[in-house]
């Protein structure tokens, strides 16, 4: 029984790529078109765009998916499976750089298992401006999540600064774009990775600058191994995945500091002998922007709590 890669999921059907198989001369993939076995159904699972599947050839080049194997990742919002990066894109300047949404991103992506990879984009816009401060603010905050442990990278698709080591990245992996509207995602996919050929507008639809509301999930094929997962990301924001205790797990920096507060399961907020917070408030390991988001966040985790 043959295995494959599901690349596209549309209307009941799973397109999968069978193990061997290369994009043709045109760019198109030679997929088999599956249903999914009604057994998946009645154990309320479905399979996903990314998932490694077995399936079986039936008539008309159709076939049956008939087995998903063990994922190693698993998102809802996009529906996708195996994802091992999310690339984060902000942009320095046009929209202005938004650090309290980037680290709700970087909240959501931690605590979904993946690796993120942070993309600041529209270097050239700060560049140039005679005191050179907007520049030293850049620096500062890729210094910032550097040593938070995240990697930075800083580019412009419009100077094609900075893009090779962001294209190396992504070669033999499975990968999400995401991030704030407008930051110029379509044109560093299309900076990036040219040989797919697609138009900057239709690169901005695919990756969710456009309406959502027919959209569906898709992997496109890198020209030197890997895929881009061709969906708007993580399309909400909203924490109803998560318990306030799971908040603190999710800043990398407050990990080892967890471990000396003087309460198991502190919240790091109003607690006596909390270390997260001394650091914070005394200009140590915790940078103030990422702890005054981190309480933003917890308060809007309650709040939610309260609704419901």
């Amino acid at each position: 029984m043959p295995d494959g890669l599901i690349v596209k999921a549309l209307s009941g059907y799973y397109y999968v790529l069978p193990d061997g198989e290369e994009p043709g001369q045109d760019g198109q993939l030679p997929t088999v078109q599956c249903r999914a076995r009604g057994v998946f159904k009645k154990r309320s699972i479905s399979p996903l765009v990314g998932d490694r599947v077995s399936f079986e050839h039936s008539e008309n080049n159709e076939g049956t998916v008939t087995e998903i194997h063990k994922r190693q990742s698993e998102l809802i919002r996009p529906p996708v499976a195996n994802i091992e990066q999310a690339v984060l894109v902000f942009s320095l300047d046009e929209p202005a750089l938004n650090l309290q949404l980037l680290d709700k991103f970087l909240v959501h992506i931690e605590h979904s298992g993946l690796e993120a990879v942070i993309c600041f984009s529209k270097q050239d816009l700060v560049k140039g401006d005679g005191d050179g401060a907007d520049q030293l603010d850049s620096s500062a905050v890729q210094k910032l999540y550097e040593e938070i442990g995240y990697r930075v990278f800083i580019t412009s698709a419009k100077e094609g600064e900075g893009l090779e080591p962001v294209r190396h990245i992504l070669k033999e992996r499975l990968s999400v774009f995401s991030g704030q509207s407008g930051v110029g995602k379509s044109t560093l996919l299309n900076a990036l990775l040219p040989e797919l050929n697609l138009e900057t507008g239709e690169i901005s639809m695919r990756l969710g600058r456009g309406r959502h509301t027919t959209r569906h999930v898709e992997l496109l094929a890198l020209p030197d191994g890997g895929w881009v997962a061709d969906t708007p990301g993580f399309s909400q924001l909203d924490f109803m995945e998560m318990e306030p205790e799971d908040l603190g797990g999710t800043f990398r920096e407050f990990l080892p500091l967890a471990e000396e507060c003087r309460f198991r399961g502190c919240l790091h907020h109003k607690e006596p002998g909390c270390r997260v917070r001394e650091e914070a408030e005394g200009g140590g390991r915790v940078a103030p922007s990422r702890y005054e988001h981190y309480l933003i966040f917890l308060q809007e985790m309650k709040d939610r709590k309260r609704r419901y």
